[in-house]
């Protein structure tokens, strides 16, 4: 049974405290989550939510783990676009979506003949 109670964020951008940083890469064993690579000491390394906050995850300390910076940016970039294509289609499934501009194209009107 746990000893610690389950840190929790007041909100979506709340900092998480080094104590539970130290917490985290201790339950992972210091094991970076996307390359299995062993952070070493003097490593940039982040804690990523595991469920990603836009698809409904938690900020808090259970939907964490420990991951090197590098991979993380990556795998933060790859979200970020397909959060954006969930949007846009979300958007033109709504009607929200700005129309197209182009121009309608017509054949011309048809000559007259003169009398």
């Amino acid at each position: 049974m746990r000893t610690v109670e389950e840190w929790i964020g007041k909100n979506d951008d709340a900092a998480i405290p080094p104590r539970v940083r130290l917490r985290v890469f201790e339950k992972y064993g210091g094991i970076c989550q996307l390359s299995q690579r062993k952070i070493m000491a003097g490593d940039a390394w982040d804690l990523d939510h595991i469920k990603a906050l836009w698809r409904g995850g938690e900020h808090r300390e259970s939907n964490l783990h420990p991951v090197l910076k590098q991979p993380h940016r990556v795998k933060s970039a790859e979200e970020q676009s397909e959060q954006a294509k969930c949007d846009r289609v979300r958007k033109k499934h709504l009607g929200l979506w700005p129309q197209s501009k182009a121009k309608i194209k017509s054949r011309g009107f048809a000559k007259t003949r003169e009398a």
